[in-house]
């Protein structure tokens, strides 16, 4: 659970582990949740927090647990510039989560949602500007519509 401080500190225990003194070259943060129906007018204070603390909080709590193993593989990397060989962190994003794109992808209120991917994407430009100092490179990513239990068949 992305959103449980204490399962995030577990997981990164348990990575650092099983890599043997080695750093970790690459976080994909790609767990979400969405609620179809929260529009503007149905959405409570309830939705909005647990689906920002998935969507939004959990990857920086990921991010945080994992700097130090990233950091690592960033420091001991021969890589030149910031890539995935060196250290990365993936946030799976979304077109939906973007204020510029919003009139042409609003078929689809979503609000909780949206505003969680929002946030997401700016967590990633923070992370960019401050953690591609030490090598990380930070990068949200958008793979468009994906065949799973969210993305539905529509």
């Amino acid at each position: 659970d992305v959103a449980n401080p204490s399962a995030v500190t577990d997981a990164s225990r348990i990575v650092e582990g099983k890599l043997n003194g080695a750093g970790l070259n690459l976080l994909i943060n790609n767990a979400a949740i969405y609620t179809p129906t929260a529009s503007l007018d149905t959405v409570d204070a309830e939705e909005m927090m647990r689906t920002y603390k998935t969507n939004a909080v959990g990857p920086m709590l990921m991010a945080q647990a994992f700097l130090p193993l990233l950091k690592k593989a960033a420091r001991d990397s021969t890589e030149k510039g910031l890539s995935c060989n060196k250290a990365a962190i993936i946030n799976i994003s979304t077109v939906m989560g973007s204020i510029e794109k919003t009139p042409e992808s609003f078929f689809k209120p979503v609000i909780s949602y949206r505003c969680s991917k929002a946030a997401l994407n700016m967590l990633t430009k923070c992370q960019a500007l401050t953690y591609g100092e030490a090598g990380i490179l930070c990068v949200a990513l958008h793979p468009g519509w994906v065949k799973t239990d969210m993305g539905t068949q529509e």
